[in-house]
């Protein structure tokens, strides 16, 4: 959707042209303030026709320059605005799950939009110095048609410069931008993990691949700016020569007396004007930084969401889920299935693996949070895919190892989250120590681990979900407090289906039925009880629990 003009852009838009005028003017009204001053001409008239004409130029210029950089920050704003819901309207389906890394999603809020926010100004810059030329070379045609071809004996040559350089320019900048993109995306994953870097003492060898990208970005930045070297002599060269034809084609005419004195003066200053379209190497360039930022934008809002639904969960539901070949890939890798599976309403199935099993993907699969490639998800014999997106998140709620906290303060993050939630999480007692207990902004909170659970399972508890998912939600709790928190968790969704990703056999046990996840197929469904018999089961068990404890 195009943006509606700003008051910036308005002024951006009419300061030009009329910059453009007066400078196209002045010319003019400088040879007959010549001409007066010479007295071919008297009258005071000339002088006030200068003096006006110089400082409507000034406020245009004055206007032009406050306008532009406000104008690029605003559609620089906008423009970072539409990316960030766009992302967000995306989400974490598997929209982007081929598509750039974080680090680069980063650079293209961040870099790109920036770029892309000074197309506007760039473009009417360049816009009005192109018209400020043709004009000029109309004066020039209008004092004689000798002088208006003796510009334009530069003019072929000047196009040719402007067309190579655009040519050459735009695939470079494109390329600088990707390969900045790629380095913020190797510095992105090497934040995240820090901590196993330093662990590992691989420091030297993490920082070596994260700056490998630099020789090409350094090779990428040289060539662009031997191309604006290239650029820049020869347009200086072909301007004095212009220049020269013109002043060399008005003395002639001068000494003939087909020009008067305040003419020449005029002739001087419109083939500057004129011959300044070859140096507009900067307007150039960033016309091009301008396009490649805006190309890789649209890259992102290319990327079209899932059709949201408008089906809701039937009344009385117990939130049966049921899986029907699902299968979920990564390219041409598959990750889960096929697989087929039914988990009863109101019933516990623990989902059991070793790691790389497939168990917090298929968690994923009941909220949307990765969409399966073949195969439907549904929930009491509706397809998740046709919900509407608030019936979704009504009827499907999760708790997650690392929950992320949304919003400004504590009491925003818990969303609707009350003392008797917090209670039940075993999160009161921290948050009464916190320094505005509720109302502490979120970017003041220093958390555990396993106070960070807590608030998310506080918050799971606040919402009345017909399918509770547990993704490895308690794992940064001791046992004593896992034990009371699970306890809470089981008065609070009795009757409702859950999925809890097990680590621990305790787990397992507590469920009434076990998926057991081998290569991101189902082995068995079963009681937990009955799947013990099974040394394979057992090894998977302890397998992933000793993996979890190592975490």
């Amino acid at each position: 959707m195009p943006r509606r003009p700003t008051g910036w852009t308005l002024a951006l838009g009419i300061a030009l042209p009329i910059g453009a005028a007066t400078t196209l003017a002045l010319p003019a009204a400088l040879a007959a303030a010549v001409d007066a001053a010479l007295g071919h001409r008297p009258g005071p008239g000339a002088f006030v026709r200068l003096v006006l004409v110089l400082g409507v130029a000034a406020a245009a210029d004055a206007t032009a320059a406050a306008a532009g950089p406000a104008c690029s920050a605003e559609a620089t704003a906008a423009l970072r605005g539409r990316l960030v819901r766009h992302l967000l309207a995306l989400g974490p389906g598997g929209r982007l799950r081929h598509g750039p890394p974080p680090g680069d999603l980063a650079a293209r809020l961040l870099g790109s939009a920036g770029d892309a926010g000074g197309r506007l100004p760039a473009v009417l810059g360049a816009a009005t110095a192109l018209l400020t030329s043709a004009g000029a070379i109309v004066g020039l045609g209008l004092l004689s048609p000798w002088l208006a071809l003796a510009f334009f004996a530069g003019v072929v040559p000047g196009v040719v410069l402007i067309r190579l350089f655009l040519r050459e320019a735009g695939p470079v900048f494109a390329r600088y931008q990707e390969v900045q993109a790629d380095l913020a995306a190797r510095l992105s994953g090497a934040l995240t993990g820090l901590r196993s870097i330093h662990a590992a003492g691989a420091e030297q060898r993490e920082a070596a691949r994260v700056l490998a990208p630099l020789p090409e970005l350094s090779a990428t930045g040289q060539a662009l700016w031997a191309a604006q070297r290239r650029t820049a002599w020869q347009a200086t060269l072909l301007i004095a020569v212009v220049e020269v034809a013109v002043l060399a084609t008005a003395g002639a005419l001068l000494a003939d007396g087909a020009l008067a004195p305040g003419a020449l003066a005029a002739a001087a200053g419109w083939a500057a004007l004129g011959a300044g379209l070859f140096e507009q190497v900067e307007a150039l360039v960033a016309v091009a930084h301008a396009r490649a930022g805006q190309a890789r934008a649209d890259e992102l809002l290319a990327v079209r969401p899932a059709e949201p639904g408008l089906a809701a969960l039937p009344a009385g539901g117990y939130g049966e889920v049921v899986l029907r070949g699902v299968v979920v890939r990564d390219g041409d890798r598959v990750l889960l299935g096929p697989l087929d599976l039914t988990v009863p309403g109101g019933r516990t199935v623990a989902l059991v693996g070793r790691s790389g099993s497939g168990k917090s993907l298929l968690a994923a699969l009941p909220g949307r949070l990765r969409d399966p490639d073949e195969g439907a998800v549904l929930i009491d014999g509706v397809p998740v895919d046709a919900l509407a997106p608030a019936e979704l998140r009504h009827a499907v709620g999760y708790a997650f190892a690392r929950p992320a906290l949304t919003g400004r303060t504590v009491r925003d993050a818990l969303a609707g989250a009350g003392p008797a939630e917090a209670a039940a999480a075993r999160a009161d007692g921290f948050l009464q120590r916190l320094p505005r207990g509720w109302d502490t902004p979120l970017d003041e909170l220093r958390l555990s681990g396993g106070e960070l659970q807590r608030l998310g399972l506080a918050r799971l508890l606040a919402q009345p979900a017909r399918v509770v998912v547990l993704d490895d939600a308690t794992s940064g709790l001791d046992l004593a407090t896992e034990y009371l928190v699970t306890e809470a968790l089981d008065r609070a969704t009795l009757g409702r289906t859950r999925l809890v990703v097990a680590h621990r056999a305790a787990v397992a046990a507590r469920a009434d039925l076990v998926a057991w996840l081998d290569a991101g197929r189902l082995r068995a469904l079963a009681p937990h009880a009955t799947l013990l018999a099974d040394p394979d089961y057992r090894a998977a068990l302890s397998d992933t629990a000793l993996q979890t404890a190592a975490a």
